[in-house]
């Protein structure tokens, strides 16, 4: 379903940017994507916006909290209670770094490191429920922990979210898809030797393209880096690159059957 009204606890739901400069990247997503922001001219949103493509919300994007950290996009997961995730975070291994808070009248988060390093964060919807629009061109599609220590993720992931892994080898490589109430939610991999030894485990956002030699070259001339021009996957064709800003993402166009 590629139209959402809601999402099922375990599902990742909507995903943000944290950036050193939002006005640059609200420029350059609306040339690389098409998007469309909205800024909140709430004092209370602290410089919150949301992206919309063909009318229908599909990311957020704000201003980092920390000047310490570079720019880069967050995951958020569904949760029915986020104090009571938040709790199994911290009997699992993980640290909650921020909240639980509340968010207006938008629903409550917090923001938690797993054992392995990986930040992400949780979401219990009120009056937003996470993004109107996935799985299409301009919208989110996957979610992905590229992950130095798979054995911790996997305990910590399965221990807060009930998600049950199930590996398979792809080209050599073990890669594993996180299951939850029967269906794939996510991925991950471990990192490889072809990320610098600085770089920490973290969570790749995936965005559907319809043209993904448009979107990088799109992104290529707006000033982005690119690290992957093209890469067959069983999903479809994928490109990663780091946008003008610091922020890491991958876009993908999905093959007609996905």
């Amino acid at each position: 379903m590629s139209e959402r009204s809601g999402y099922e606890p375990g599902v990742p739901c909507w995903v943000d940017l944290s950036s050193s400069d939002v006005e640059a990247s609200v420029r350059f997503y609306g040339e690389v994507l098409g998007w469309r922001a909205e800024m909140s001219d709430d004092p209370a949103a602290g410089g919150y916006g949301q992206f919309f493509h063909g009318g229908r919300r599909v990311a957020g994007v704000g201003p980092l909290h920390d000047e310490d950290m570079p720019s880069h996009w967050n995951s958020y997961v569904a949760v029915e209670d986020a104090d009571a995730t938040a709790d199994r975070v911290k009997n699992s291994g993980g640290t909650v770094v921020a909240g639980p808070m509340q968010i207006m009248e938008e629903g409550r988060m917090a923001v938690f490191q797993a054992p392995d390093g990986a930040y992400a964060s949780i979401w219990q919807a009120g009056r937003h429920h996470g993004a109107d629009l996935v799985n299409e061109p301009g919208a989110f599609c996957w979610n992905e922990l590229v992950t130095r220590d798979p054995e911790a993720a996997e305990r910590f992931y399965r221990a807060v979210f009930g998600w049950e892994p199930r590996p398979q080898q792809m080209d050599g490589v073990t890669y594993t898809e996180w299951h939850a109430g029967g269906r794939a939610v996510a991925g991950m991999i471990e990192m490889g030797p072809m990320y610098p030894p600085e770089t920490p485990s973290h969570w790749m956002v995936y965005f559907a393209v319809a043209d993904l030699d448009a979107a990088i070259g799109a992104a290529r001339r707006h000033g982005a880096e690119v690290f992957v021009d093209s890469m067959d996957s069983p999903p479809g064709r994928f490109g990663m690159f780091q946008d003008p800003q610091g922020a890491a993402l991958s876009v993908i166009q999905l093959r007609e059957n996905q």
